[in-house]
């Protein structure tokens, strides 16, 4: 067990589908966040997809996590809400959009069962305008929120007293978080 935050083992995770516009949200922000910062060997950063269940082992090992994903809170689109702790399996269950959603809070409670769920939960949620632009991108009102989310997470984790530092060369292609031109660059702002 970790005996000081230093030695925590933290999760920065992004979840949803980039195939449905702003449910996007959650991938194109961790993968951002990790085109930016270079992070500690501690702090893991990945992009979750739509994996669901198949997230729990990433969670079991995790002490702390922090989760970018969009949520329907009810607010208007493009805003930012956060949220800790107990408060984070309510909201991932609040309203569904899809089905990456109900796993998630399947995944929290599964490692809570198992006696294993991270101790300090955040979840970085994004209003959304459009869940229906099959294949189309971030709406504005939510690709203007990436910048902010990603601050947000990163005044999270220095509250518990790690330092991310911006990356002072670009990241190679060969390090990128999604391959195979689903990234941000060569996905959605590909020419029309």
């Amino acid at each position: 067990m970790p005996t000081s935050p230093h030695d925590d083992r933290i999760l920065v995770l992004g979840i949803g589908n980039i195939l449905w516009a702003d449910e996007g949200f959650g991938v194109r922000t961790v993968e951002e966040f990790h085109r930016r910062y270079v992070v500690p060997d501690n702090v893991t950063i990945l992009d979750g997809g739509t994996q669901g269940l198949y997230l729990v082992n990433y969670l079991e090992e995790a002490d702390r996590l922090i989760v970018f994903d969009a949520i329907d809170y009810g607010l208007e689109p493009g805003q930012l809400k956060l949220v800790r702790d107990d408060e984070v399996p309510r909201f991932t269950g609040a309203k569904k959009m899809s089905l990456h959603q109900t796993g998630f809070q399947e995944v929290i409670s599964a490692a809570d069962l198992l006696g294993r769920c991270p101790q300090h939960l955040v979840l970085i949620g994004c209003q959304p305008l459009d869940l229906e632009d099959w294949g189309g991108p971030l709406t504005p009102p939510v690709r203007d929120q990436i910048a902010p989310a990603i601050d947000l997470a990163c005044a999270v984790l220095a509250e518990w007293g790690i330092t991310v530092g911006r990356r002072s060369v670009p990241l190679a292609d060969t390090e990128r978080l999604l391959a195979n031109d689903i990234d941000y660059a060569n996905y959605e702002m590909r020419p029309a």
